[in-house]
């Protein structure tokens, strides 16, 4: 809204001399940069009232786990509030809607993807966690509802993405399947390769509810120690803001030969904001964590990783950015279906790792949670480092 205000008065602006003082926030580098600042200092801002706010009502995690081993350190969390990704969304929200350019659709989706997902977060978090002082009710949504809404708006998000990304001619390389060490354009010309494959709409919107759905239920399950899934978004969320730029700029994505999406650069308003939140999430959530984000923090936050994916056409760098979250994902995946598999098999159910996700399995192999923390937060950078550099291996 503060961009669309800036543009509106453009024209005063440079007649009274003002422009070279406003004009900045014509630079989308630096309404991203702003953004995650503003972001930021909205969290610092809220952080203690919100806090309160949450204590007060008695919004605590209960800390249930089925590993003996892990239920004291769970007690001992017990009381600490959740929920507290109300924090993270609505700064994203705010810093977004002032500073991103509200005409480019895909900002506007990508804001309707963060809303939605955050409703059936906090939906799932105040059933769940409001349960005893109700006395009564449902211990959260169920398994099936949560993925009905995730799946739901991969769909949405998928067939609104591809059609707003559709030129004059059709299809555009904002459909373009994109793989690794595919160049998108030609060597030394401004040339499109002209073996690329351009997905149709159907594909696409699978693919786009697979990346939301998945990459959410990622973030929401790497959620378990202090500052984890805050910290890993956060520097996921910094890598996406550079991915965002060099889609949106046709002169960086013709030299890195990486698929061009106009008007994709604006995303990095949102990225910048999804990175400001997490970084000040992390001064309450830190340990000891004053509190958690939930699920209203977590299915947002994985929904809106994956849904940037999609429109910039990397997803496939953007997984490799999430090593850790999917190596979270995979744990419970593999222990869940191993036990399985040798319940029936054998009569006796057998496990791979001593508890999934995989960060409690290394907690229990003697790691201290802020080892394990911040280990997985190095693992996160590296990832980051090596899906940048894959950019120039084409």
């Amino acid at each position: 809204m503060l961009y669309l205000l800036f543009d509106a008065v453009r024209t005063w602006l440079l007649d009274t001399g003002l422009y070279s003082v406003l004009g900045v926030l014509d630079q989308v580098q630096f309404r991203a940069l702003l953004a995650a600042g503003l972001a930021f200092g909205i969290v610092i801002a809220m952080g203690r009232r919100t806090i309160s706010f949450l204590v007060g009502l008695k919004i605590g995690d209960g800390g249930e786990t089925d590993a003996e081993m892990l239920r004291a350190h769970a007690k001992s969390k017990a009381n600490v509030p959740t929920m507290g990704g109300v924090l993270i969304c609505g700064s994203i929200f705010v810093s977004t809607f002032l500073l991103a350019d509200l005409k480019v659709p895909q900002v506007l989706l990508g804001l309707f993807v963060l809303v939605w997902l955050a409703g059936v977060g906090g939906a799932d978090d105040w059933l769940k966690l409001t349960a005893a002082r109700r006395g009564t009710g449902r211990q959260g949504l169920h398994a099936w509802e949560k993925l009905v809404f995730q799946l739901g708006i991969g769909v949405i998000a998928g067939y609104f993405a591809f059609r707003y990304s559709m030129t004059e001619g059709g299809a555009s390389l904002g459909h373009a399947l994109n793989v690794p060490f595919q160049r998108t354009f030609l060597p030394g010309s401004q040339g499109v390769n002209p073996g690329l494959v351009y997905l149709a709409l159907p594909v696409f919107v699978l693919i786009a509810t697979l990346m939301i759905a998945g990459v959410s239920n990622a973030v929401n399950i790497t959620d378990g120690m202090d500052g984890l899934a805050g910290g890993v978004s956060c520097v996921v969320a910094f890598a996406l803001l550079v991915l965002t730029l060099i889609a949106g700029s046709e002169e960086w994505a013709q030299y890195l030969l990486v698929p061009h999406v106009p008007r994709a650069d604006e995303l990095s308003v949102l990225a910048g904001a999804m990175a400001g939140a997490c970084l000040g999430f992390l001064w309450w959530n830190a340990a000891p964590a004053q509190v958690f984000m939930g699920d209203t923090g977590s299915l947002a936050l994985g929904g809106l990783i994956g849904y940037i994916a999609v429109v910039i056409r990397q997803e496939i760098v953007v997984l490799i950015m999430c090593g850790v979250f999917i190596l979270e994902i995979m744990s419970v995946v593999m222990q869940v279906g191993w036990f399985k598999y040798t319940r029936i098999k054998t009569g006796t159910g057998r496990r791979i790792f001593r508890v999934a996700p995989y960060h409690h399995h290394l907690h229990m192999g003697g790691w201290a949670e802020n080892q394990v923390v911040v280990r997985l937060w190095i693992l996160a950078i590296l990832l980051c480092v090596v899906a940048l550099a894959t950019l120039k291996l084409r």
